[in-house]
C-alpha cells in the first residue's frame, strides 16, 4: 500500500469522522431556547429582521429564540459576548457584519476578529445613497464640480466616524483625488435634517434611512441599481467603481459543529422564503442579492475585511 493512498485514506477517516460528530451534536439540536444576540438598537433593520427571521426558524427547528438587544460601545460588547460564547448552537448573533469587518480595526480592545465567527446565512444588505441639498446637485458629476470648485470641498454628513456611509464617501475622495469636508452626525437621521434645512451639502446614508427625505438622490453606493429606486444610478456607473459592503446576518461562534450549522442555514434558507420575512425584504428597500447562504456569506465577508483592512490602513484610522 503506497504512502499516498495511506494519506487519503487517513484523510477521509478523519473527515468520516467529524462528520458523524457534527452530526450526533446536530440530531437533538435544539433541546431548549436559543439566544440571540442583536448588537444594535431595539427597532434597528437589524433587530427587526432578525426577530422575524428567527420567529419563523423556530416554528422549523421547534424552539423559541429569546432576543437580547445589546448595542453598547457601538455593537462591540454584544459582538465580543457572541464570540466568546460556547460554540454550541445557543449563542447566536444577528446583526450587521461592519462589527466584525470594520470595528475590530477601528476599536483596539474589540476582544474579537472575523475569524472568531462562523457566518450561518446572509440575510440583508445595505446600500448607502447620496441625497443632496434641496435645489443643488442633481448628478454625481454635478457633486464632483462644485466640490473641485470649493475651498476645502463640499461638506457632508454621515452617521459618524467610520460608518459605513463615511467610509463610502472617504473611498470615493480618495479614487477621483476630489476634497470633501467630512461632518460627521450621531444617526442618519440628524444628517439628512440637517441636509434638508441646508446646513451641509449632501449627505451619505442607508437607502432605508433616505428614502422618505424627499431629498434628491445623485447617485447609489452599490454594484446594481436597487429595485426600490430604479431611476437612480450607481456611483460605478457614474465613472467611479466604489460600491463598499454593507451586509449582515446570522453568525455564531466559530468551531459550530457542521451539523448544527447546517440546520441552522436550512433553516433560514427556509425562513427567508417565508411571507412575514419577505414583506421585511421589501419594507427594508433590500436589493436584489441580499440573500446569500453560509458559503456566499463568508465569502463576502472575507472580501469585505480586506477591502476595509486597505481602505481604513490608508485612512490611518487602524488602531
Amino acid at each position: 500500500m503506497s504512502r499516498r493512498w495511506c494519506g487519503q485514506r487517513i484523510i477521509a477517516a478523519t473527515a468520516f469522522w467529524a462528520a458523524l460528530a457534527g452530526g450526533a451534536a446536530a440530531q437533538g439540536y435544539p433541546e431548549h431556547p436559543i439566544d440571540l444576540i442583536v448588537p444594535s438598537t431595539p427597532g434597528s433593520s437589524a433587530d427587526i429582521l432578525g426577530r422575524v427571521l428567527t420567529e419563523e426558524m423556530a416554528g422549523l427547528l421547534g424552539q423559541r429564540f429569546v432576543v437580547y438587544n445589546k448595542a453598547g460601545a457601538g455593537g462591540v460588547l454584544g459582538t465580543a459576548e457572541v464570540a466568546r460564547a460556547k460554540p454550541d448552537g445557543y449563542t447566536l448573533m444577528h446583526g450587521a457584519a461592519f462589527s466584525i469587518t470594520v470595528q475590530p480595526f477601528t476599536e483596539r480592545n474589540a476582544g474579537y476578529t472575523a475569524e472568531s465567527f462562523a457566518p450561518i446565512c446572509q440575510t440583508f444588505k445595505n446600500d448607502q445613497v447620496i441625497v443632496a441639498r434641496p435645489g443643488t446637485y442633481k448628478t454625481l458629476a454635478d457633486i464632483v464640480a462644485a466640490s473641485k470648485a470649493k475651498p476645502g470641498g463640499l461638506n457632508f454628513g454621515s452617521p459618524g466616524l467610520g460608518t459605513i456611509p463615511h467610509l463610502a464617501m472617504a473611498e470615493f475622495s480618495q479614487v477621483t483625488k476630489v476634497p470633501f469636508n467630512h461632518v460627521p452626525f450621531k444617526g442618519p437621521a440628524e444628517s439628512i435634517q440637517m441636509t434638508i434645512g441646508g446646513q451641509i451639502d449632501f449627505a451619505v446614508a442607508p437607502l432605508t434611512a433616505a428614502s422618505g427625505s424627499g431629498l434628491a438622490m445623485p447617485a447609489l453606493f452599490a454594484e446594481k441599481r436597487n429595485p426600490a429606486i430604479p431611476d437612480v444610478p450607481t456611483v460605478k456607473e457614474q465613472g467611479t467603481d466604489v460600491s463598499p459592503l454593507s451586509i449582515g446576518g446570522l453568525f455564531g461562534p466559530a468551531s459550530l459543529p457542521a451539523g448544527i450549522k447546517s440546520k441552522l442555514e436550512n433553516a433560514c434558507k427556509a425562513a427567508v422564503q417565508s411571507e412575514p420575512f419577505q414583506k421585511m425584504v421589501k419594507q427594508t428597500l433590500q436589493p436584489a442579492d441580499w440573500f446569500q447562504d453560509s458559503a456566499g456569506f463568508a465569502a463576502n465577508v472575507a472580501k469585505d475585511v480586506e477591502s476595509k483592512r486597505r481602505l481604513l490602513t490608508s485612512l490611518g484610522m487602524v488602531k
